[in-house]
């Protein structure tokens, strides 16, 4: 008699789910569709990211905004604002001025001054972020020497309130109750709004100078960079994982199936 061996079969589709392989193919396809998904949101955010940055140099590029003159206009929308040049006159709050810590000017650890300005002919306030300072002025008497008394004009760029973070601490701490913090981590408007008197607008002012880099307070760099982040390349990345995951499975099924048992 003759007898005649068959080639071994190739899994059929039923396979995937017998229940030898039911539980495995459900978590595959669970993790394909969750890395399909993280793709997806990481494409939201490039979407995101770039309608920012199209704001921003929008804003950029703008004319000079006079804060003076859009107060008394009774301009409110200021967050949509930021990142554009302004200029303000007004008076220093120097008694309700504070401390931003951990701020370096070239490889030197110091301070930036943040000093509210109350802008004049209305009753609002913006914070002005006024430059670095080196440690050893941290005090009252020392930063005397950087009060400018009676009415100031000065421009600088409108900058978003600075966001504290919110998983793994390095937030500040909160206001005593009758009390003040002098110095903060986190330039956030809102928080350090509650212990500075009058009207404070939601956005801060970064000052421009023509001497930056000459005279104590050193100002910031003002200069806008925009970028779209790596949010392209991790959605490729979680794509090419859910492709790789979708097609190599069933040959890992296959190879399964063929060994002899």
């Amino acid at each position: 008699m003759k007898t005649t061996v068959m080639p071994a079969s190739t899994p059929k589709t039923h396979a995937f789910f017998s229940l030898r392989w039911l539980g495995t193919t459900l978590l595959v396809l669970m993790a394909v569709a969750v890395m399909v998904r993280l793709g997806v949101w990481q494409l939201d955010r490039l979407g995101q990211r770039r309608a920012q940055n199209a704001l921003i140099l929008q804003n950029a590029s703008a004319p000079v905004l006079d804060l003076n003159r859009a107060l008394i206009q009774g301009k409110t929308d200021w967050k949509s604002q930021a990142f554009r040049l302004a200029e303000a006159s007004g008076v220093y709050l120097h008694e309700e001025e504070i401390l931003l810590l951990n701020q370096v000017w070239e490889g030197q650890p110091g301070y930036h001054l943040v000093t509210p300005l109350r802008i004049s002919g209305t009753d609002a306030v913006i914070l002005v972020d006024r430059g670095w300072i080196p440690l050893n002025q941290a005090d009252e008497a020392a930063r005397a020497v950087y009060h400018l008394n009676g009415e100031v004009r000065l421009q600088g760029r409108l900058m978003p309130s600075q966001a504290e973070p919110r998983w793994g601490g390095g937030g500040d701490p909160q206001i005593p109750e009758g009390g003040r913090l002098p110095a903060w981590k986190w330039l956030n408007v809102e928080r350090i709004s509650q212990q500075v008197s009058g009207n404070v607008l939601p956005v801060y002012l970064l000052e421009l100078s023509e001497n930056a880099t000459l005279t104590l307070p050193y100002r910031a760099d003002t200069s806008i960079e925009v970028s779209e982040g790596s949010h392209l390349s991790y959605a490729l990345q979680w794509f090419s994982f859910a492709l790789i995951l979708l097609i190599g499975y069933p040959f890992y099924v296959r190879k399964q199936l063929s060994q002899p048992r």
